[in-house]
């Protein structure tokens, strides 16, 4: 699967996409994710990509002729025949509907998905309206741009490709952190206060061996954990 991500910081992405799992399935050649600088599309001599808002009003908007070129340049949109087949183009915005582990499993189908990163303080609405097909936002809070939203977007999508996982992170996948867990030591001091220790220990239940008991009491635990308090 074919990620292109158009930034005006490409440099962002350098070290999220050179570790752990991402770095992994990219050497297996299951993803390729490419990260493009807008700036290369400016249409003018300094490289810029946003200006004043019409009609007044604080801060600067990015313009919609660099993205255009841009999808025109990487051969995911023209005039002439639209968005072609299996590309899906997103746009991050704090507007846009709120990212799900579904649009994860959604977008995994498509081979290539693009991300355009928005600004806080706005991106033309032409771009919107005419060159993506969804905004998407990964809560209701105000980031400074939409490079963290992609590398989350990307991170979620790229676990539901087959092949990705190895086989223990797919266990960890489908527990998906819906009960507690614990790992050594049984016993762990806690400094509370300058005179207080607390002594906090792994559940009896989970060192007794009885593996029926441990999948009972993991399965209350996870509905305690569901339970709205």
């Amino acid at each position: 699967m074919q990620f292109d991500v158009l930034t005006i910081f490409p440099g962002m992405f350098q070290g999220y996409f050179g570790e752990s799992i991402i770095k992994r399935a990219q050497k297996k050649k299951l993803l390729d994710i490419r990260v493009h600088d807008l700036r290369k599309w400016a249409t003018d001599k300094h490289h810029k990509v946003d200006d004043k808002p019409y009609g007044g009003g604080p801060g600067m908007v990015f313009k919609v002729e660099p993205i255009a070129r841009a999808l025109r340049a990487l051969r995911i949109r023209n005039y002439e025949s639209g968005i072609m087949n299996k590309v899906r183009v997103v746009l991050t915005s704090a507007r846009g509907k709120q990212f799900t582990q579904a649009d994860a499993k959604r977008l995994a189908k498509y081979k290539r998905v693009v991300i355009i990163c928005g600004r806080y303080e706005g991106v033309d609405e032409r771009v919107a309206e005419h060159l993506v097909d969804e905004e998407i936002s990964i809560g209701h809070y105000v980031l400074t741009g939409g490079e963290l939203p992609a590398m989350v977007m990307i991170d979620s999508i790229a676990r539901q490709i087959p092949g990705v996982l190895g086989k223990q992170e797919s266990l960890e996948e489908s527990r998906g952190g819906s009960f507690p867990t614990y790992t050594r030591p049984e016993v762990f001091t806690l400094h509370a206060t300058r005179y207080t220790l607390k002594r906090l220990k792994v559940p009896k239940v989970l060192l007794s061996g009885d593996h029926k008991k441990i999948a009972t009491w993991r399965a209350q635990a996870a509905r305690r954990r569901a339970s709205p308090t």
